[in-house]
């Protein structure tokens, strides 16, 4: 029984047992570097955090904010607090938010590859114009094309991968992706610390250094095939059976096929994706669409990696804590992230995320209650309380990696049928960036307004998050990405739905 055909009511045949072949070389070479590009969104992660602290980069762009660095005596809360740094770092999102929406009808007509070539070369563009900034506007719009590379890149990876990938290994392959955002904020931060010490212009080499992750994803781009899914929906169905032998490694592919053709006529005869996705037979994966994302972002991820510098710094590291905090987190976060890959289609999508969210709802508690019972508006935690929630933001760290980070990616790339994947995915990726930027952009306010509160706050939505993948998530592992239609059918809630679409359908 494969993947999934659909009738014109949208319902799908089970034909899943017939799909055949094997993991090709082919197919792991092509999702390893595709994966590459998300180390483009890592690396800005990791490197913006770096540069906004070098002396020389906030004296050429944001003087007052240099000045009140050398001269602020402000509480541990609010020293930091300034909305001009936050808009400069939270731009990038909203920008790549906006493109997002347009590379959805773009990876749909002409292609997964064109979408990641796109967003390559836009971010070729941003790293060039930021490395060579003059003035502010230059630098803003540099940071607009990394924007839009990010949304191009974001929307179009991760359906490459969950396309290109078999079956039983899509859970783990798609999580290359995350592995190498991971990378990419570690490979920045340990550049940040090297381009600290070059006085005037090592905040210049910092930005240009991202056109090498850049490069990779466009070059990437241009040598990789496209998926069977996106050729057949271009008509190319003869092409697309090739690929497909090949990246399966047999001839014997006809279910698996069949259910792409099947898919692929649906797809063609839906002129409006984004109107077709509000239809109640979409809504489960239109509700994924929009939670997914935007829990994975009020974990707090942002808040922890933000602050563990400000924690270093009271157990004694001076100058260095930035390096060593940055260092420690960002290694957790990809060492974890090979727990995830390497247990996903094993362990399965719900285990691993309710378990992680237990995990971060312990750990944000944690940190909040020795935060407001030892470390005050103008006080320094002790050696051994410092040392305690150092260690507990590493296992919230640890609690991510292996789970919300990878998986709030990966469950929303392979629930769409075809008709509808690349608009699901351009609201995943937008959404995901709309949270990323409120976050972003309210961070430095909501510390010093809620203080230790903050990570109570974030503790609360990891529980509602942790319920709600218990009750609403079906199992993933081992579905064919053309029969998740099948999915919804039999989940306890989300069939009454899709019924009563399906009901009032052959009325009609």
């Amino acid at each position: 029984m494969a993947g999934v055909s659909f009738a014109p009511t949208g319902m799908a045949k089970d034909r899943a047992e017939q799909y055949q072949g094997r993991v090709t070389a082919y197919v792991i070479i092509a999702c390893i570097v595709a994966a590459v590009g998300g180390s483009i969104f890592g690396y800005d992660i990791g490197i913006s955090g770096g540069v906004t602290s070098m002396d020389a980069f906030l004296k050429k762009f944001f003087p007052t904010v240099y000045l009140k660095k050398m001269h602020s005596h402000e509480n541990n809360y609010c020293k930091f607090n300034d909305q001009g740094l936050a808009a400069f770092t939270s731009s990038l999102y909203l920008a790549g938010l906006v493109a997002t929406l347009f590379a959805s009808p773009v990876t749909q007509t002409y292609g997964r590859r064109v979408s990641i070539i796109c967003g390559g070369l836009s971010f070729l563009v941003g790293a060039a114009l930021n490395a060579a900034a003059l003035n502010f506007v230059m630098l803003l719009l540099g940071r607009i094309m990394l924007g839009v590379g990010i949304g191009f890149g974001n929307q179009a990876i991760p359906l490459y991968l969950s396309e290109m990938a078999p079956t039983h290994l899509r859970g783990g392959l798609n999580m290359m992706f995350q592995l190498a955002t991971t990378l990419g904020i570690f490979s920045a931060n340990m550049i940040n610390y090297g381009t600290s010490k070059l006085d005037h212009w090592g905040w210049r080499l910092s930005l240009g250094l991202a056109a090498a992750p850049a490069l990779l994803m466009t070059v990437g781009g241009i040598l990789l095939p496209e998926t069977p899914n996106s050729l057949i929906e271009q008509g190319s169905k003869e092409k697309g059976r090739k690929v497909l032998e090949r990246i399966r490694g047999t001839h014997n592919v006809d279910a698996e096929f069949e259910d792409m053709v099947d898919a692929s006529e649906l797809a063609n005869s839906v002129k409006h994706p984004f109107r077709n996705i509000l239809e109640k037979r979409n809504r489960p994966q239109l509700v994924m669409a929009v939670c997914m994302p935007m829990f994975q972002i009020l974990t707090g991820i942002n808040s922890i990696l933000f602050y563990a510098p400000v924690l270093f710094q009271s157990m004694g590291f001076k100058g260095n804590a930035s390096l060593y905090s940055s260092a420690l987190t960002g290694a957790v976060l990809a060492l974890s992230t090979l727990v995830s890959i390497a247990t996903v289609d094993k362990l399965g999508r719900r285990l691993l995320l309710i378990g992680g969210g237990i995990q971060m709802i312990i750990c944000q508690v944690t940190v909040g209650i020795i935060l407001g019972l030892k470390f005050g508006d103008d006080q320094e935690l002790s050696r051994g309380y410092s040392i305690a929630v150092v260690v507990v933001i590493c296992l919230f760290v640890v609690a991510f990696g292996w789970s919300w980070g990878p998986l709030g990616w990966t469950v929303p790339s392979e629930i769409f049928p075809l008709e509808t994947r690349s608009a699901g995915q351009s609201i995943t990726v937008a959404v995901n960036l709309f949270f990323t930027f409120v976050i972003a952009q309210s961070f430095l306010s909501l510390l010093c307004g809620l203080k230790f509160g903050l990570f109570l706050f974030f503790a609360g939505w990891i529980t509602v998050m942790t319920v709600f993948v218990y009750v609403f998530l079906p199992e993933t592992k081992g579905v064919p990405i053309e029969e998740m239609m099948l999915m919804w059918q039999r989940h306890w809630f989300w069939k009454k739905i899709i019924s009563e679409d399906h009901e009032k359908q052959e009325a009609i």
